[in-house]
């Protein structure tokens, strides 16, 4: 399942949102809890680990230093809002 994750940091990726962090992230949780759908006893943990993973996602993407291709000096991509 977590193959399916692609990479979400430029320049593999760059146009990256808020939909494609979520969905890796739901994977990941998906991957690591061995629910693919929660029972309704488990959703409200499932969910926050799912918000917890994306932020962390999020912050990571943020924080990565991207250096380009053409040698120049080192880009960070655009800071979320």
């Amino acid at each position: 399942m977590c193959r399916s994750i692609r990479t979400l940091r430029p320049p593999m990726a760059p146009e990256v949102g808020d939909e494609d962090i979520r969905a890796a992230a739901l994977q990941y949780v998906r991957k690591v809890s061995g629910f693919r759908t929660p029972a309704a006893h488990n959703r409200a943990a499932f969910e926050r680990a799912v918000e917890a993973v994306a932020e962390a996602t999020r912050e990571l993407l943020d924080d990565l230093e991207v250096r380009g291709q053409d040698g120049g000096p080192p880009r960070r991509p655009p800071a979320r809002s």
